[in-house]
């Protein structure tokens, strides 16, 4: 099948038809279609497929010795955030695929194993931990933990997994499919307006995290309960997303309240809970920490006269990651010298750098907007980023410096 042929196939799936988003969750329906069209175009290409204990999916393209050392990983991943965007995740799917047509196409065979991944859970709209399927693959979370992690219908992790066939206490890291793989190289559509030319080559993902706001006070009936009298913690809490903002302009960074749980949920209820999710991100690891300690700070300082107790949990962090900088500039050299640029937004490819050498590279959007669905990239532009996925896994994996 053509680019076009497999994008159209995974354009209706998880489809939001009056607002034209996503909601293609870990594990649920939207997300296991995705799944089993990924095994269909595996099969469709006779390519191995590998599932870890994690729940990420591997198809391998192996050469003719059978040799499954020193491998090329690329692909992306299927889940998406609530209402998001068509091609954050998917681009870089299909665009393996497509790649190893053309690969074919063109009598190119590989001297090193191509994986084309689907790396699960990546967004962390379900369980709330981005990443988590490269995460526990290298080790980078424990297990324990994500066993616990829960979704908003009160389903474990442990739980999904086992549904979906998985043997939950077998999750974490996974050294032996770790060290088959000699490097990643992970294509994806920019989530920024800052490419000007179709394709580019990341250089590093800034510094970014999520935090949980814990703000805990009293239930009460909303027209009978004197001003004096309540405990409401949707005071604090309005006063904790100002002070992100604020934060955010003193210190350079960029900080967002996207989430909110509000318990009981009542219009004519006082909440006796509220819990916010805090996204912060910025150019340096001080810079962040402090945006986060200042946004902390206030909403302490604003709980005490209303009696709300505030508590901070950190549920993931991620350093700076730097792209391994033989392997971009191969690339780089590769595609005859794209743009290099950083990014704000965290991938798999970032988390696995802390265990083999990774790069990205960027399809251009010109809306400049991700995670929404007006998230958009050309069709011309998608095909470039095919032409330019395919010379980097043929210099790679294919030619005669394959193993160079």
């Amino acid at each position: 099948m053509s680019f076009e042929e497999m994008w159209a196939a995974l354009l209706p799936v998880g489809r939001d038809e009056a607002t034209g988003g996503y909601h293609r969750f870990a594990w649920t329906p939207p997300e296991l279609e995705c799944r089993a069209w990924f095994l269909d175009e595996a099969r469709r290409r006779d390519l191995d497929v590998e599932h870890d204990p994690n729940g990420n999916m591997i198809a391998w393209w192996l050469p003719e010795d059978g040799s499954r050392g020193d491998a090329v990983l690329t692909g992306s991943h299927l889940d998406s955030v609530p209402g998001g965007g068509a091609f954050d995740g998917p681009l870089g799917i299909v665009s393996a695929f497509a790649a190893v047509d053309l690969l074919r196409e063109r009598g190119a065979g590989p001297r090193r194993p191509i994986g084309i991944a689907a790396f699960a859970e990546e967004e962390g709209a379900r369980f709330g931990v981005a990443c988590l399927g490269s995460r526990l693959l290298a080790g980078a979370i424990d297990p324990a933990r994500a066993r616990g992690l829960t979704d908003a219908d009160g389903h474990t992790f442990a739980e999904v997994m086992h549904n979906a066939g998985f043997d939950p206490e077998a999750i974490g890291p996974d050294d032996d499919l770790l060290g088959r793989v000699g490097c990643l190289v992970e294509l994806h559509v920019e989530q920024g307006r800052a490419l000007r030319e179709p394709v580019g080559v990341a250089s590093a993902i800034v510094p970014h995290g999520r935090w949980r706001f814990d703000f805990a006070g009293e239930g009460n009936h909303a027209g009978t309960t004197r001003l004096p009298d309540r405990r409401d913690p949707m005071l604090p809490f309005a006063a904790m997303v100002i002070a992100a903002r604020e934060a955010a302009e003193r210190n350079g960074t960029v900080a967002t309240v996207g989430k909110v749980r509000v318990v009981p949920g009542g219009v004519n209820a006082i909440a006796s809970s509220v819990t916010g999710w805090l996204d912060a991100r910025g150019p340096e690891d001080k810079a962040v920490r402090r945006t986060v300690a200042e946004i902390d700070e206030a909403a302490r300082v604003a709980a005490r006269p209303h009696r709300v107790s505030v508590d901070l949990a950190e549920e993931s962090y991620s350093e700076i990651v730097d792209f391994n900088h033989a392997l971009r500039d191969r690339i780089g050299a590769t595609l005859g010298g794209v743009p290099v640029l950083p990014t704000g937004a965290g991938h798999d490819a970032g988390v696995l750098s802390a265990r083999l050498p990774t790069a990205m590279l960027f399809v251009r959007n010109p809306t400049g907007v991700s995670h929404a669905p007006a998230e958009y990239a050309e069709p011309a532009d998608c095909l470039a980023g095919v032409e330019a996925l395919t010379a980097v896994l043929d210099e790679l994996a294919c030619s005669d410096r394959a193993r160079g």
